[in-house]
């Protein structure tokens, strides 16, 4: 099985689990803040991920780390999935987690890539366009590319819509070879 997959049921029994006590956007926040701080300590990716720690060691200290700062289920939830042998697929299962949620809420996330920063009305009518053609609630993620000469790159899952100068660019470069090919 994949890690992909085995990741997916985790977060699917964690989903279950909030749904069942009736705190799923309090586990939300947790692990939005979870993942915050694994994306940013490399130590602590690197030790959720390392193989030479032992299982009840890696709880022990994940109970001290985060005892004060998670609520007590997501804390003993994530110390299932270390004595399971896979708290170094957390950052997958919180992602996971995180994409069940929006699908069960009718919620897309979408990472934009820009040339300039979006103003609020271009903001917009990008979001109404991509609810039209996803038939979902759109949320935005921008972020800046310098690479970009202009326009917008916007990533939905496996599927990039590329607006930017650049490709309109490349297009016509091909529409005017195909067209002097013909002559």
């Amino acid at each position: 099985m994949t890690n992909e997959r085995v990741a997916r049921r985790y977060a699917e029994a964690l989903v279950e689990l909030a749904e069942e006590r009736k705190n799923l956007s309090a586990m939300l926040k947790d692990l939005e803040l979870l993942q915050g701080w694994i994306k940013g300590s490399r130590e602590l990716l690197l030790f959720l991920k390392s193989p030479i720690i032992n299982k009840p060691k890696k709880r022990e200290v994940f109970l001290t780390i985060f005892a004060d700062k998670l609520q007590k289920s997501t804390i003993e939830s994530i110390s299932i999935i270390a004595l399971k042998g896979r708290e170094g697929l957390l950052p997958d299962i919180i992602q996971q987690f995180f994409s069940i949620c929006d699908e069960r809420q009718g919620i897309i996330r979408v990472d934009v890539k820009t040339a300039s920063e979006f103003s609020g009305q271009q903001t917009s009518v990008l979001r109404t366009k991509l609810e039209h053609y996803t038939g979902k609630n759109v949320q935005l993620a921008f972020g800046l590319d310098k690479q970009l000469i202009g326009g917008f790159v916007a990533r939905v899952g496996d599927t990039v819509y590329d607006g930017s100068i650049k490709r309109q660019l490349e297009l016509l470069r091909r529409r005017f070879g195909e067209g002097n090919g013909m002559n």
